[in-house]
């Protein structure tokens, strides 16, 4: 017994540290691990957090316990034509030795064969650009709180066509995956509506939600996009309509919501006009346009009158997904433009998202500026030289705004974080190109240039453009008293707003299309532990911080694409070693510059097609001050909000814990033997092939895991029954029992 309580001792006193629970980054320094909100003062914890500060980590399926990075062709194809002209490939997403994650966009083409059920034949798919899209999708999720972004934007800030963003979706939709959204986004209605109930997927209607759904409530992927860049040059115009003047680059800020507005909307390229508009006669020249009331900008920030949403209309038979006329809907984008200067795509710059869910919530963000006072002692901001350190409340979206105008809600679904860089012809590329342009998307071929814009082909031809990001994190009140709105949750599974089990029914519309789906068993593979082949120790996180040397000059490497004329990744179903609706309308300012035109609506997660003809019936009017040319001018915030914190920036922490060991390889434990004959074995509290991500999970269990029930044949889910369908069911087996046991004994006779 005593030589059993020593070897004990002595194992833990041998044993390497093992590192806290959740979803915190060990490299997070102690003060940043509280935040006070820009709203109310009140103060906040931190729940999730990553600095990207171990480079070489690997992203790719199964490879990381917090982010997926995707390998799948973006699917934001529709019967209006257009669409991304990107492959997502999960090399494009890693961490690099300057402390970042990267997330690189380069001129390579990817090709592939597909079935097209329609016409039941195969076509080759060809995409000329690669970029990453790296998300969380169904591992880390939460509801409200505050999201901060540290990042810089990639490419030349004046030339447009890179779409990189940060964003939120809820878990229910999977970006990228259309089958997983179609109907679910961006809905944020838990009303029943009958004339609604068919476009809404999971609507408050349905009395019996399959698939661990909770019943009679309305559902949806709703969709907040902390920031997306709309890069270009306007030649020094401000673009029209915007009040304040702003030129391109700008940041859209945008809360995606349905169902939207189908009554009056208000046109592209124009602010919504709030007041009617009559001759001396009384007779009306205008009509007032329906939206919503009470937005608040700040700053050298807009609304934006270039992008009001998206009809989901009747799908045609070449699409992806299904809809019929009765599930057409309107979604709608609610959001403002925030003007960008050079220095935003030289070093990192904070973007903040402070969300209240659900009723009686709020969403605002923030920006960060140089704050001035005037002679009159009025706050007022400016971007000047993009250096500013004060917090800018660049746009406010209260609950009742939505609730007024169509019945929806701020979003309170359990929401996942994504970061990408997009390549699409619907987003900053040449609206106008002449009659004998060919619209093609080849920048080696000369027939094409006319369909990029300027300098765009040289800039991709470097091999240097890379969206970075710094750090993510996500604080939240632990008293939900201290703000407005529902209560702050983390996981993808709340017993509130449960996902888990209705993912599990639904996986096929979760997982990638033919001919990659082939490979995937499920949507998401099993986080491998170990395993990657090595050397030494430091390939596996070993040795501590000591030995691991961060060079803040150091720049991402010249592409080979730059070098060759033509990379080409090939993916043929006939070669063995290969095998390894979401459009947005043309949102270009520029269509708004040259005489009016205009286009219509399409969106990242729906399929567009034309809209409904707008309505000539008034609407009410708006309570925001009116300018001289008839415009909405939304009251300014005038909140003094001073960042008086340390600059955030972490390279490194000094005494990092070995997070593996390089190991013999032995065949049965590890697969098979490598050609170093060794592989990566990691510590307690570390995952990932070469051990170097954090064992991150949720601290409480998720709906779907208080409903198991554990029997010693395994693990199932507790059905869902009525009390009376219980009360039939014990009925019925009494009845059986009784019968039986009569049966036994009159045979015993």
């Amino acid at each position: 017994m005593r030589r059993s309580i020593i070897a004990a001792m002595t194992a833990l006193s041998t044993a390497p540290p093992i590192v806290e629970c959740g979803w915190i980054d060990e490299d997070t320094p102690e003060r940043l691990r509280t935040t006070k909100s820009l709203v109310d003062g009140s103060t906040y914890e931190l729940v999730m957090s990553d600095e990207f500060n171990i480079p070489g980590r690997s992203f790719a399926d199964g490879h990381d316990p917090t982010w997926t990075a995707l390998d799948k062709s973006d699917d934001d194809y529709s019967a209006s034509g257009g669409g991304s002209l990107h492959f997502y490939n999960s090399s494009m997403v890693s961490t690099t030795p300057d402390g970042f994650l990267t997330i690189q966009s380069l001129l390579e083409t990817t090709q592939w064969n597909r079935h097209d059920p329609i016409k039941n034949e195969w076509k080759q798919e060809k995409k000329y650009f690669k970029s990453g899209n790296v998300q969380s999708w169904n591992k880390f999720c939460f509801t409200g709180g505050i999201l901060e972004v540290d990042l810089i934007l990639p490419g030349e800030p004046d030339i447009g066509g890179l779409w990189p963003a940060a964003w939120l979706l809820g878990n229910l939709g999977r970006a990228t995956y259309e089958g997983s959204t179609n109907m679910l986004w961006p809905w944020s209605y838990d009303d029943c509506d009958r004339k609604k109930q068919e476009s809404q997927m999971v609507s408050a209607c349905n009395k019996a939600n399959h698939f661990g759904l909770n019943k009679n409530q309305g559902r949806g992927a709703t969709e907040i996009d902390l920031i997306e860049l709309m890069g270009g040059d306007s030649k020094g115009e401000n673009l029209p309509a915007t009040d304040p003047p702003i030129q391109l680059p700008y940041a859209d800020l945008t809360l995606q919501i349905a169902p939207g507005i189908t009554e009056n909307r208000p046109q592209p390229g124009s602010q919504p006009i709030r007041e009617i508009d009559r001759t001396h006669s009384g007779y009306a020249t205008s009509v007032a346009q329906n939206w919503y009331d009470n937005l608040t900008v700040a700053g050298n920030t807009s609304l934006n009158p270039f992008f009001y949403g998206t009809y989901l209309g009747e799908t045609k038979k070449n699409e992806p997904v299904t809809r019929n006329k009765n599930q057409a809907f309107q979604a709608d984008a609610v959001g403002a433009m925030k003007q960008l200067v050079p220095e935003h795509f030289k070093t990192p710059h904070t973007f903040r998202l402070e969300w209240q869910p659900g009723r009686g919530g709020r969403l605002d963000w923030f920006t960060k500026s140089h704050k001035k006072v005037d002679g009159n002692g009025t706050v007022f901001h400016m971007e000047g030289d993009g250096k500013g350190q004060d917090w800018e409340h660049s746009l406010h979206i209260p609950d009742f705004a939505l609730d007024e105008a169509m019945g929806s809600k701020i979003p309170e679904e359990p929401s996942y974080v994504i970061l990408n860089t997009a390549i699409s012809s619907t987003w900053a590329f040449p609206y106008d190109v002449p009659d004998w342009c060919t619209k093609c998307y080849d920048c080696y071929d000369p027939k094409c240039q006319c369909s990029f814009n300027p300098g765009f082909c040289n800039m991709m031809k470097t091999g240097k453009v890379a969206l970075k990001i710094d750090s993510v994190r996500v604080y939240q009140s632990k008293d939900d008293s201290m703000h407005s709105g529902g209560p702050h949750t983390v996981g993808c599974d709340p017993p509130d707003f449960p996902t888990r089990e209705f993912i599990k029914g639904y996986e096929y519309k979760y997982m990638r299309n033919p001919p990659f789906v082939y490979e995937d068993k499920h949507p998401l593979r099993k986080v491998q532990e170990g395993g990657s082949e090595c050397r030494v120790d430091t390939d596996c996180g070993g040795g501590g911080a000591e030995n691991v040397e961060v060079d803040e000059s150091w720049r991402i490497p010249v592409h080979k694409a730059a070098s060759k004329k033509k990379n080409e990744d090939v993916l043929d179903l006939d070669d063995e070693s290969s095998k390894g609706s979401n459009a947005r309308e043309y949102q270009s300012p520029q269509a708004h510059m040259n005489k009016g035109k205009s286009s219509s609506p399409a969106r990242r997660l729906g399929d567009s097609s034309d809209g409904p003809p707008p309505k000539t019936d008034a609407s009410k009017n708006g309570t925001g001050s009116t300018s001289d040319t008839g415009l909405i001018h939304p009251p300014i915030s005038e909140e003094s909000l001073v960042d008086t914190a340390e600059d955030t920036k972490v390279l490194s922490t000094p005494g990092r814990k070995p997070k593996g060991q390089c190991v013999v390889s032995t065949a049965g434990v590890f697969g098979a033997v490598s050609s170093t004959g060794k592989v990566c074995k990691c510590n307690k509290g570390y995952t990932g092939p070469n051990c170097l991500s954090i064992d991150k999970s949720d601290d409480e269990p998720g709906a779907y895991e208080l409903k198991k029930v554990t029997t010693l044949l395994g693990d199932f889910s507790t059905p869902y029954l009525s009390r009376m369908q219980l009360f039939v069911g014990g009925v019925m087996l009494g009845a059986f029992v009784v019968a039986l046991t009569t049966g036994i004994l009159q045979k015993g006779r």
